[in-house]
């Protein structure tokens, strides 16, 4: 990920650990009965035609979790071969989670009840937040490898890319969204609000460990507003539906 500022540990690299580290237990939490009985939620099987697919899918994230924790850590101890040569397996692991979220959505898309209702949405409504949140993974990463060279941006865009994927682990978990269900909330922000709010918690601890405002985490964070929230509202218009419609032919 990161190529250069290799020297003594500050708060940023201690940070970006240790915020990684709380979106890959957030993973762990969201995803527990994939990862301890291998069912979907909220307790059901894998849907039998796109079980591998899932199966695929979930082992390429929570290898993506884990490498956002490892890589700041290879920065701060200043081993930067290794850093390096991770970084370049971590882009070959962001193109194929890129492919895989878009078939998984579709594919869920396609094999749920067209009457069932996520999040006050039916599942072709619905396929905006799947697919908006890998485009935005997808847009981070290639904005976070083309400044690689400049740590200010990569470590922001890398983290923000990791946020935009754990709004799934969020999702299923009803403690943490049932509270604005029916809501006007709903309705502007979908399944994304919790997945805000963590950013924006986030990003408040960053600028108090570091007493200054980071723009470019700022940035990345209205970035990312924008993108959940435009799919919100499109999720329920004529246009969005018919491609939906398209997409999952």
């Amino acid at each position: 990920m990161n190529t250069l500022s290799f020297t003594k540990p500050h708060h940023s690299r201690l940070f970006y650990s240790a915020a990684s580290l709380a979106l890959l237990v957030l993973t762990f939490v969201g995803f527990r009965l994939f990862y301890l009985n291998m069912q979907a939620f909220p307790g059901r099987p894998l849907t039998p035609p796109i079980r591998t697919l899932l199966i695929v899918h979930g082992t390429l994230m929570t290898a993506w979790m884990l490498l956002s924790v490892v890589q700041p850590l290879l920065v701060v101890s200043g081993r930067k071969r290794v850093h390096m040569t991770l970084g370049l397996f971590g882009t070959a692991l962001a193109a194929a989670i890129v492919v895989t979220g878009c078939l998984v959505a579709v594919n869920a898309a396609r094999v749920n009840p067209p009457d069932l209702k996520i999040f006050g949405l039916t599942p072709k409504e619905f396929l905006t937040v799947p697919l908006s949140s890998i485009v935005a993974f997808g847009a981070f990463v290639v904005v976070g490898i083309r400044y690689r060279r400049r740590p200010e941006v990569h470590r922001p865009m890398m983290f923000m890319a990791s946020l935009a994927i754990v709004s799934a682990a969020l999702g299923r978990m009803p403690a943490l969204n049932g509270w604005y269900a029916g809501t006007w909330m709903e309705a502007c922000f979908s399944a994304f609000l919790t997945t805000l709010l963590l950013g924006a918690a986030m990003f408040g601890i960053k600028c108090a460990l570091e007493g200054r405002i980071d723009r470019w985490f700022a940035g990345a964070l209205g970035a990312h507003a924008v993108i959940c929230v435009s799919s919100a509202l499109i999720a329920k218009t004529d246009a969005w539906v018919q491609l939906a419609t398209i997409l999952m032919q």
